[in-house]
């Protein structure tokens, strides 16, 4: 199976760049570090860089394709231990994959286009999910693992950090792929934790307080979460009406939740 699939050429409606360069490979595989123990989704296989090294060191691999070029191709190589996924990632059950008892891990260099919404849909699937390792737009890993009170701190780092803990790991140049793109790439880390800022009473409830915090963030928290809470629901939280969102901790931003939605709701 060297080389994957021959002859396929990128197409831009799918946001595929494929990964050529052989040093920033093993660099990504030394840090998945797989064993032929593991259970692995790998979203969006492109010409195998990183499935062909994933299926060497023996672990049970299945892999998530949108492109049906891609998709006949691979398909070719099935076997035991390998398996082709005909799907949108965005639309995914990756529960179905997962071993019993969870521990699913899940690669991938995503679509810039798509990788939001996607990490979104990975995280409410966090439960049967060990650990994520992606490549995305260097400015999207930043924002992930940004600090409150940080220009990057918005909505994404938030949702992602109350469900996972981040770890960036290195960079990667638009030389690496082929057709290169016109941002600069890195790799993050991700694994899913269990409430480490406290539980959301409803998880839906934490994503809409976030949202609408953050959809005002030049606003007064007074007036980003108006119509949610008051001044005085947050005064006895501790928390000044007059801070902005972006100023608020995960562990804020639940405690925010949980006041709109004192009892369990939907799952967190």
């Amino acid at each position: 199976m060297a080389g994957g699939p021959a002859g396929h050429r990128p197409r831009k409606r799918f946001g595929q760049n494929f990964l050529t360069d052989r040093h920033v490979i093993d660099r990504i595989m030394q840090a998945i570090d797989a064993r032929a123990e593991d259970t692995i989704a790998e979203i969006g296989p492109g010409h195998g860089a990183l499935t062909e090294p994933l299926l060497r060191s023996g672990a049970r691999l299945h892999v998530v394709e949108l492109d049906r070029d891609l998709v006949a191709r691979w398909r070719l190589h099935e076997s035991e231990r390998f398996s082709v996924h005909a799907a949108d990632a965005l639309d995914f059950d990756f529960r179905a994959l997962a071993p019993p008892g969870g521990g699913l891990r899940v690669v991938g260099n995503l679509p810039y286009n798509i990788s939001t919404p996607l990490l979104f849909h990975l995280l409410e699937q966090g439960d049967c999910v060990r650990d994520m390792h992606f490549m995305l737009q260097r400015e999207v890993v930043e924002r992930l693992g940004a600090e409150p009170g940080s220009a990057d701190y918005g909505r994404l780092s938030v949702m992602v950090q109350y469900r996972c803990a981040v770890q960036p790991l290195f960079e990667v140049p638009p030389g690496a792929f082929h057709p290169p793109p016109r941002v600069v790439s890195a790799i993050v880390r991700l694994l899913p934790q269990s409430h480490p800022h406290g539980r959301a009473h409803d998880y839906r409830m934490l994503e809409q307080v976030v949202r609408q915090a953050f959809g005002q963030r030049r606003k007064t928290l007074r007036n980003a979460v108006a119509g949610l809470l008051d001044a005085a629901t947050l005064e006895r939280l501790g928390i000044d009406p007059g801070r902005r969102p972006e100023t608020l901790t995960v562990g804020e931003f639940v405690a925010l939740s949980n006041a709109v939605a004192p009892q369990p709701g939907a799952g967190a």
